[in-house]
């Protein structure tokens, strides 16, 4: 549906991995009583998955970042994670570097064009 994970990520608290700042709007047709859209929610992992996780972020300084929300068949939640690692400062300028040129290139095809 409406759910948001674009800006999200897991982090490890504790001995727990939680999902920050997802955005999952209320149920429109709900009481009053209903949940805070971008609360921190835990993820439901084995505590094998837990702690490889845990021991990727914090040696190798790695981040999980969710890939996929849905729905199975039996109506569960269900959010597909991966381990990405953090760009370093001169993939960052390459990267940059690559886009202007991109941005250049256009501009000068469409003043070719035109």
């Amino acid at each position: 549906g409406r759910a948001n994970i674009a800006e999200s990520y897991a982090a490890v608290e504790g001995r727990e991995i939680v999902l920050i700042n997802a955005d999952i709007p209320p149920y429109a047709q709900a009481n009053r009583f209903n949940h805070e859209p971008r609360r921190h929610r835990k993820l439901l992992l084995h505590r094998k998955q837990i702690d490889r996780l845990i021991g990727a972020v914090q040696k190798d300084g790695q981040t999980i970042i969710p890939l996929r929300l849905y729905l199975n068949e039996a109506g569960k939640a269900k959010l597909e994670i991966a381990l990405a690692k953090g760009k370093k400062l001169h993939d960052k300028r390459e990267a940059s570097a690559e886009r202007d040129w991109q941005r250049d290139k256009a501009r000068l095809m469409k003043q070719h064009d035109g």
